[in-house]
């Protein structure tokens, strides 16, 4: 279970998140996810009566690893996970991440009473997860960005299975719903009856993790192991679609059926839980967050409105100025960032600050600084050439096609309101405004506020972008009809919309496009809807890990700087645990210190094949991963050297890869064999 983290409990209170010890950025000042929740939530009346119940965080996230060792997901947002020992549990195998839910009790005005569990109620949980990704169809890019980047439509995969009754037999892996209540109920997780495992190619049995409760009847869903394979001995031919392969991805529907003391039983408004890939730079966020995004989505179709008058600097913008300077622990174009954007450091307190003075007089170094940050409305012809190196230096969605603006990353929108907003100076400097109050546990929160809080640190570790697939789930989480409040403006946000077809597959024809995924057919359901188990991660790569090899360097026309996909998920060039040890060397020159420091390694280095004339292709790497990817290294926080022996420009705390296993495959190696041929 994780160590305690703690964060400031005003800062909750003004929406903030947690203190910059995170960050690194060497000064404790509190931050906060860039989108907040906009209508606040308000607390019942004690002795107020029981109207609804619901279940959070509303989309809940699960990562998979190798190890029966487990920690939970974030409940704090800001405050990454911090198992005991580390991510890893000795063997090189990567500890679960389990997603934990609550239900909370509401009034008829919506005004949020309470957390209920075992003491206030009896709680029958169900979850109905499945992986349905062998019987979707291939994915490009995505489909929803018009003429600006056309999306390639896909095929089916496993088109040789050609009857629905064939290909649900063979490539659906559907556990079927699991039920459980009490308290402490399959502690061990040696219990089948919780066990969630369904069938590939008819004889295969896929374990998709299990289910559990705390010691207050609370659910926990546990992720799978991670695994991937192929009955057929398949060849791997793509980073996203192979034939013949499955994995053990998952995601459905979360219910709860409450029986309260007074004896009426009611159904908890359910939530989603979605069994993904481990975040290896777990306190690094990503520049956009899944959060931001359905934030976003929220704002623009009118759901939710955002705050009037100046807006908060530490609430809405400093997030994303401290998101963008952390990059450079995993990502060398971000570390070299001053060599291609001069706009300062924005690492350093003394210039945050000058950004956070809303003052007339530092309005052209706002301007300056806004205009290095790519402008997600800006799609017209000089676009490509006009944004290309703006922050972040990252592919988008388009990448497939040359010379689209969507080549490049975008924003949500709500993000770069928040920075437009900042930039005209319609801001309040609250940047040095915190205290000492701190929390240690969601329970220390205000009751009003835990059930947004709960789903926002769910989906903050998130990556919000590019979409190409992605990281843990896809570009569709930007679309309305996704979610309960396209059909019922009274629903919660962030909820998906539940669906009822009679089956877990879903053929729209020999091609998935933008229309297939989006409008009726007769009485047909759509895949970008409603949905139903497995639904979420069938668009991910099959099998999972081939992907997450292939999205690191871009190589293109430029020499520098070279761009990247998703960093704060998955590194790219890091400070390894071997610099970071002779740079800590006090024996060592000043200099030869911080050339350890300066230097920077490919994550992935040794994944496509290590020794004297090895292939080290791009396709060795993809079919590498998959036996691999628990020996990658996780990119954590590490102190560096004392004040008395810290040489100039190596700060006082670094992010550091640890945790980096054996990379050779052909056998068990170790420093005493010696070097390998």
């Amino acid at each position: 279970m994780p160590d305690k983290t703690e964060t400031r409990r005003r800062d909750f209170l003004a929406g903030a998140g947690t203190a910059a010890w995170i960050a690194g950025l060497g000064f404790p000042l509190p931050i906060k996810p860039a989108v907040a929740a906009t209508t606040p939530a308000e607390a019942a009346p004690e002795g107020a009566r029981i109207a609804r119940v619901a279940i959070y965080p509303a989309l809940g996230i699960s990562r998979v690893g190798g190890s029966p060792k487990w920690f939970l997901a974030p409940e704090l947002p800001g405050v990454p996970p911090q198992p005991e020992g580390g991510f890893k549990d000795g063997t090189d195998r990567i500890k679960k991440q389990a997603q934990r839910f609550r239900i909370y009790a509401f009034d008829d005005r919506d005004r949020v009473i309470g957390e209920i569990t075992t003491t206030e109620a009896t709680i029958s949980w169900r979850v109905h997860v499945a992986n349905t990704k062998a019987a979707w169809y291939g994915f490009s890019n995505p489909l929803d960005n018009g003429a600006t980047a056309p999306g390639l439509p896909g095929r089916q995969r496993n088109r040789a299975y050609q009857s629905d009754a064939d290909r649900e037999r063979m490539l659906v892996i559907d556990p079927g719903p699991v039920t459980i209540s009490g308290t402490d109920v399959n502690a061990a997780g040696d219990l089948t009856d919780y066990r969630m495992v369904g069938r590939f190619w008819e004889s295969l049995d896929v374990g998709l993790g299990q289910v559990r409760t705390d010691d207050k009847g609370r659910l926990i869903v546990m992720p799978p192991d991670g695994v991937a394979g192929s009955p057929q001995n398949a060849p791997i031919t793509s980073f996203a679609d192979n034939d013949g392969w499955y994995d053990d991805w998952c995601d459905g529907p979360v219910d709860a059926t409450v029986t309260l003391d007074d004896g009426r039983t009611l159904q908890a408004d359910g939530a989603w839980v979605a069994c993904v890939g481990p975040n290896f730079a777990p306190e690094i966020p990503p520049i956009s967050t899944l959060y931001d995004v359905i934030a976003s989505l929220n704002w623009e179709q009118g759901w939710e409105e955002i705050p009037e008058g100046p807006i908060s600097f530490r609430k809405h913008v400093y997030p994303t100025f401290r998101r963008a300077a952390l990059m450079e622990w995993v990502s060398a174009a971000a570390n070299l960032r001053e060599a291609w954007l001069d706009i300062g450091d924005l690492g350093s307190e003394a210039f945050i600050a000058k950004l956070a003075d809303p003052r007339p007089e530092n309005a052209p170094l706002r301007l300056a600084v806004f205009d290095a940050f790519r402008n997600p409305d800006n799609l017209g012809d000089d676009a490509y050439k006009d944004e290309h190196l703006k922050i972040p230096l990252m592919t988008g969605d388009g990448i497939d096609h040359d010379g689209s603006p969507l080549q490049w990353f975008q924003f949500p929108k709500l993000q770069y309101e928040y920075l437009r907003r900042w930039a005209a100076g319609d801001f309040v400097d609250d940047f040095a405004d915190a205290d000492l109050d701190v929390v240690e546990r969601i329970e220390q929160l205000p009751a009003a506020l835990q059930p947004s809080a709960l789903t926002e640190a769910a989906l903050e570790p998130c990556s919000g972008g590019a979409f190409h697939p992605g990281v843990e789930l896809s570009y569709y989480l930007r679309l309305a009809p996704l979610y309960r409040r396209h059909t019922d403006t009274a629903a919660e946000p962030f909820r998906i919309a539940r669906g009822s077809r009679p089956s877990l597959l879903q053929d729209v024809g020999r091609i998935l496009d933008f229309d297939a995924a989006t409008q009726h057919k007769g009485n047909e359901t759509i895949p970008i809807g409603p949905q139903m188990p497995g639904d979420l991660t069938r668009w991910m790569g099959l099998p999972w890990q081939p992907d997450a090899f292939s999205c690191q360097r871009v190589a293109m026309q430029d020499a520098f700087p070279v761009p990247v996909w998703w960093p704060a998920l998955l590194p790219v060039d890091v400070l390894p645990e071997e610099f970071y040890e002779q740079l800590m060397r006090t024996d060592l020159s000043d200099a030869d210190r911080v050339k350890f420091f300066e230097n920077r390694v490919w994550w992935a280095r040794g994944v496509p094949g290590v020794g004297y004339h090895a292939n080290a292709s791009y396709w060795d790497g993809i079919i590498n991963m998959i036996t691999l990817w628990q020996e990658m290294g996780f990119v954590v926080k590490r102190p560096g050297p004392t004040d008395g022996a810290r040489p100039d420009g190596i700060p006082e705390d670094l992010f550091v890869e640890v945790g980096r296993g054996n990379i050779e495959i052909r056998m068990k190696w170790t420093p005493g064999m010696g070097q390998l041929p």
